[in-house]
This record gives C-alpha cells, structure tokens and sequence, in this order.
C-alpha cells in the first residue's frame, strides 16, 4: 500500500530512477550500435558504470570502481547468448554491478530472484494462481510468471542473487533456460521461447563454494567473471566515500566527504586485518573469520555518521565508528577477539595521530 504523499520517497530508489538523468543522457549521445531490446550501446553502458563525461558537458558517476576490463567483458558477455556470472568475496559490489547492468541494459533491474536456501523451483519457473486455477482450470490466466520468464518474454535482462545458495535441484531449472532458451509449461502443453534481448545475471560468493556449487553443465552456460577487492587503499575510500554519501542523502545525514579522513581509518583497519599485513609492509597480522569488505566499511560508517548526527554535534569521530568496527572484526567472540586485542595493542596504539581511535575502540572493547 503506498501511502498518499510519500510516492517519491523512497528509501533506496532503483537504479533506473535514482540514475535516470545519466541514463537519458547517454541515451542521447549514444550513437553506436545496440543490441536487439538495448536502451544503451554496450560502449553507453561501460561508460555508465565506469563513468565520464559526455560532448554536452553531462558528467556520468561512477557506479563501480575497478579494472575496466572487468566491466568490458561483463557487459559483452550479456550482448552474446551467454548468461552472465559475477564471483566475488563479499562487499565486492556483486549486486550493485548487476543492478546497474541490468537497469543500463533493459532499463528495469526489478526481475530479480533472491537466492536462499527456501527458494523454489517456482521462483525461478513459474507458479500459479490458486483461487483461478480452482475455479477456471489450468490455463494462461491462471499462470502467475516468474522474473525470469518475464524477462524472456520481454527480452529483458533478469538477475538472480547468491546462486550458491539456492538448493541444487532449483538451479538445474535454469539449464533448458541457459541452453535452449526456452520453459516449457508441461502442464499445459506449452512453453516460453526466449526473445532477443533476454539475458540472464547471476551472482556468487566464493566463500560459499560446498553449500550448493553449480553442476557443471549449468557452469557451462555461464561466462565467470570475478569482481576483485579494491586495488588500491585510495580506490576503497573513495567508494565507501561515495556509497555513504547516497545512503545518507535517503537518511538526511552529514556528507560523507566532510568525514574522509575517519573513512581512510576504517578502510586502513579493515584492509590491514583483511590482508593480514600493515600498510607499510613491516608487520605481520592475524586476520579474524569475517570478510571486513568495502560493504561492512560502508555499514560501518554509515551507522557512525548517524550516531554523530542524532547524538553529537554531527561530525564523525573515533567515537562514532569504533563500535562498528568492533562488531565488525569481532565475528567469533573467541578467535577474532585475540586477533583485535593484538592489532589494536601493537599497531592501533602505536601509529601517529591514532590515539583517539585508539582510546574510542578500547573503551568499546572493554
């Protein structure tokens, strides 16, 4: 139920509304050639994701940080008749690069199928109408489509989340999808044949491999390509710099650029604990059980911008992110708290100009 005034305020707007200027512009100056059902040329739509500005001045953001090649094979990936794949630890923008791509592609990233360990074979397939099909019998009306065979209906691209964690027998559904680009509808004798234009996204997290990995014949229909950690400590900061910054637009908070020097400290710890070496090259570290990637970063400092907002003067300090940190790093109350006492006694409280970072995280941990 949508309530009367609130129509456009919505708290996390699709890809294709919050970006629909950039979208339209590029639009406009895209004069390459586009694959049957594309609203941009695949050269528009690395340019959307990657940034730019165009001829008319209109500067597009960037929707992903990271090698262009990536983003190149990606998006020809989905113009040829391969589905596409995208692997990575968590928090590697897996979802965000499949929403952008499908909202740049089809104009719409709504066709999405969550993966979890309770989806059905009808959320991929399709269902039915209950009620309709007591009272008129099996039929067409009575059907009640999924996202993915919307979008091949339509020539669209659908997206699947955490393909890993949907049980087996439910990804097998998409092999006949993948490879003869058809569904067939037994039940009434009938099927569903892919228009041009259809694609498919799916995403997956490679610290999930042995709960559900992928057959390999449902592999096959699939071009893997792996979204990589940030390189570079510069790179990861300014994305958690900007994703803060659109989160906190939604939520009324402080700009995130106003706060980049405590952003550059969560992002130190995290990449150092991460990578289980400090910065500098001279220490070796532990590194805990959790993945402390760019998106629990970007929760992290979100959460301490609205600490500061609602309960100090709005400037983010110390204070505001340790606690986050903490329960960040901290995943096994066992294991990883050593690991966190032992970086924050003989790295945190030794480097320069750390002290109240240092003084703010011990009194969370205590």
């Amino acid at each position: 139920m949508t309530v009367p005034g609130t129509e456009t305020q919505a708290l996390r707007p699709h890809a294709e509304d919050a970006f629909a200027g950039e979208l339209k512009a590029l639009a406009a100056a895209d004069d390459r050639p586009r694959p049957a059902r594309w609203r941009l040329s695949p050269w528009a739509v690395a340019i959307y994701l990657l940034g730019g500005t165009l001829p008319d001045g209109t500067v597009i953001t960037p929707k992903y940080v990271g090698p262009r090649r990536v983003v190149e094979v990606a998006v020809t990936t989905l113009a040829t008749d391969r589905a596409l794949l995208l692997l990575g630890v968590p928090g590697t923008a897996k979802t965000w690069v499949s929403e952008h791509l499908a909202a740049a592609v089809s104009g719409d990233s709504t066709l999405l199928v969550q993966g979890t360990a309770g989806t059905a074979e009808e959320a991929v397939r399709y269902g039915w109408d209950y009620a309709r099909l007591l009272s008129h019998g099996p039929g067409r009306e009575a059907l009640v489509p999924s996202p993915v065979m919307r979008a091949m209906a339509q020539g669209m691209t659908a997206r699947i989340e955490e393909l890993t964690r949907i049980p087996a027998d439910v990804q097998d559904t998409l092999i006949t999808i993948l490879s003869e680009k058809t569904l067939p509808i037994p039940e009434l004798g009938q099927e569903v044949q892919a228009v041009r234009g259809f694609n498919l996204i799916a995403t997956a997290n490679d610290r999930d491999r042995g709960v559900n990995e992928l057959s390999s014949a449902l592999r096959r229909r699939f071009n893997t390509v792996v979204l990589p950690l940030p390189a570079t400590a510069e790179d990861e900061v300014g994305i958690v710099v900007r994703r803060v910054d659109q989160i906190g637009r939604s939520l009324d908070l402080p700009a995130a650029p106003d706060a980049v020097e405590e952003i550059r400290r969560v992002v130190t710890v995290f990449r150092e604990l991460r990578d289980g070496v400090t910065a500098d090259g001279r220490t070796r570290l532990k590194s805990p059980s959790g993945t402390l990637s760019t998106a629990e970063a970007i929760s992290v400092v979100t959460g301490g911008l609205a600490l500061a907002t609602h309960f100090g003067d709005g400037v983010l300090r110390a204070g505001d992110v340790a606690a986050g940190v903490l329960g960040a790093v901290v995943r096994d109350p066992a294991a990883d708290r050593v690991v966190w006492q032992e970086y924050l006694e003989t790295v945190v409280r030794e480097r320069a100009g750390w002290k109240d970072f240092y003084r703010a995280c011990r009194e969370v941990s205590a």
